[in-house]
């Protein structure tokens, strides 16, 4: 949250340039305040401990935030109580006509299948759609970041050499994006795919910016994209895991037979018998924190207001494509 202080105090332009965020008298003065409306979209199957996982880090936020759950209706939950899903979830029918500050998308452990064979993907590209208009900024993870950049970007998934799974450091490039606020220059944050991302096409992309990427580049790429003013972010981690989700992976991937390695700086001396480091709970909470605080700030109190997302000019070698009325390029859409 933004520091409240005297329009003319020397110390407000000074954390400025730091990009600390300060609020000066008349903007505190004139602004409305009420809860803030974020959907989660959970594809992943052990839905309660995503549910978890994500409100852990949501909840640091000082602002009241109502929560809506969201799954698709195209796919039956095998690892979650049919009881709970009915009872805590709704679908896109449900909420169509409604409007929220953020959307969520998390993961889900389909990354080795082409997107269109994925059982979901044409519900999800639905949602997606939909978010372009009744969600001011929607927050991507790890398959879900990869999802939204093939839906709305073109940019393909590859397959990778062997398994990222552990705990890897990460470089801030551009500090002055709210997203990074408070953000050490070089931070840890769990992995755990089977797939990257185009990375030349990520790069070569004008309406993507890369603001966070792995300190090397062989470990993972990218790690945080931002498109449309902040209003699309793809973070190909997982900054939101509990202390122990990588451990219960591991375990379940040695219990199938599958000869997992083990996770890279996560257990104390690598050694898969002590205790697993947790060593990257204070960059979650920034980030998180930093995601809700800019939905705060530049969201329209009267969520009737919203507009659409706005995207800047696709260019495709020397010729800039035509949009169709939703702002997709039409060659895109999936």
């Amino acid at each position: 949250m933004p520091i409240k202080v005297q329009n003319d105090l020397p110390a407000k332009h000074i954390l400025e340039t730091e990009n600390i965020f300060v609020m000066d008298e008349d903007r505190a003065q004139s602004q409305e305040i009420r809860p803030l409306r974020i959907a989660i979209l959970n594809l992943m199957p052990l839905k309660e401990d995503t549910e978890l996982d994500i409100l852990r880090v949501l909840s640091n936020f000082p602002i009241q935030t109502e929560i809506t759950l969201m799954k698709v209706a195209s796919h039956e939950a095998k690892h979650t109580d049919a009881s709970h899903l009915n009872k805590f979830y709704v679908t896109l029918d449900q909420v169509e006509n409604e409007r929220f500050d953020g959307l969520i998308i998390t993961g889900a452990p389909v990354e080795k299948l082409p997107f269109e064979e994925v059982e979901y993907w044409q519900e999800l590209t639905e949602i997606m759609h939909w978010s372009e208009t009744h969600v001011f900024s929607t927050f991507h993870i790890c398959w879900g970041a990869q999802a939204g950049l093939y839906y709305h970007y073109g940019i393909q998934k590859v397959l990778l050499p062997q398994k990222l799974s552990g705990i890897y450091r990460q470089k801030v490039l551009h500090r002055k994006k709210m997203i990074m606020r408070g953000m050490d220059d070089y931070f840890m944050v769990p992995i755990s795919r089977y797939t990257g991302i185009d990375e030349k096409a990520v790069r070569s992309n004008p309406e993507l910016y890369v603001v966070a990427e792995s300190a090397r580049p062989e470990e993972g790429g990218s790690y945080m994209i931002l498109a449309c003013s902040s209003r699309q972010i793809f973070i190909t981690g997982h900054s939101e895991y509990d202390k122990y989700d990588l451990d219960k992976e591991y375990r379940r991937d040695l219990s199938r037979g599958l000869n997992p390695d083990i996770p890279v700086n996560y257990y104390e001396g690598d050694d898969p018998s002590r205790e697993p480091v947790l060593s990257w709970r204070s960059t979650s909470n920034c980030t998180y924190t930093n995601w809700l605080n800019f939905v705060y700030q530049e969201t329209p109190y009267d969520l009737a207001e919203l507009k659409p997302v706005q995207y800047d000019s696709y260019l495709r070698g020397d010729h800039i494509e035509e949009r169709d009325t939703i702002g997709f390029p039409r060659k895109n859409r999936h």
